[in-house]
């Protein structure tokens, strides 16, 4: 898996610090930080902006539902215009604030719910069965493989992920559904919202490329200096 991510399928914002005191490739795929001594600087700064999807939306398939008489379920809309926003390579000190967190993705209609997960390396994900069906989740990817097994409703299993890099979600029971969980080694990432707005907040003043992940393949990033105590706005478009 390249620094780029360029074989994924999502897109996501990167990042690269040019600094002496700056580590690479948040998703590396042998978990891998190669880190420079060096004094991280104190005035802060901030780069946010927008992600504006112009991609078409796949309309969702719709299949017969057993329990509802060949008629297909309700099934919520993926929400697919997220990006994911971070820095390709990340300052020191990000490595020794990154703090493990849990997180949550439901399974509900038929649906990964939210279909994009980001996460710092060691945080755990609850995959909880909000429908009335059994579910099935695994996964194949390199960083994580792993397979929970038929659950029924109103039942959570949970993973921890341990390496950074992308992971792929899928149901075995119902093969439309599908999501992904970025795992970072540091914490200068951030989910567009639904306006595509991202803010990434605390960033040592530097020289940066910022990348945009979106749907599994990194689609834009560009260059972008901090200066200290200031906030700069660079916003993208992904065509």
């Amino acid at each position: 898996m390249g620094t780029r991510l360029a074989s994924l399928a999502s897109v996501v914002v990167v990042v690269a610090l040019v600094d002496p005191a700056t580590t690479r490739a948040p998703f590396d795929g042998d978990g891998a930080q190669q880190v420079s001594a060096g004094a991280p600087p104190t005035a802060v700064g901030t780069i946010r902006g927008r992600v504006d999807i112009q991609r078409p939306d796949a309309a969702p398939e719709r299949r017969p539902d057993v329990a509802g008489l060949a008629m297909p379920s309700p099934r919520d809309t993926p929400q697919r215009r997220q990006a994911v926003v971070y820095l390709e390579t990340a300052p020191q000190p990000a490595f020794d604030e990154t703090e493990p967190a849990r997180a949550r993705m439901d399974q509900r209609n038929e649906t990964f719910v939210p279909h994009v997960l980001a996460i710092t390396v060691g945080g755990v994900v609850d995959f909880a069965n909000d429908d009335r069906t059994y579910h099935n989740v695994f996964s194949l990817s390199k960083v994580k493989q792993f397979d929970l097994g038929r659950y029924p409703s109103g039942r959570s299993k949970s993973v921890r992920f341990d390496r950074p890099g992308v992971v792929r979600v899928f149901c075995d029971i119902h093969s439309h559904m599908n999501a992904y969980i970025l795992v970072f080694a540091h914490r200068y990432f951030a989910l567009t919202d639904d306006e595509g707005r991202y803010r990434l907040e605390r960033v040592p003043p530097g020289t940066y490329t910022v990348v945009v992940w979106y749907e599994g393949e990194a689609r834009e990033s560009r260059q972008v200096t901090v200066p200290p105590d200031s906030t700069v706005d660079a916003s993208f478009v992904v065509k």
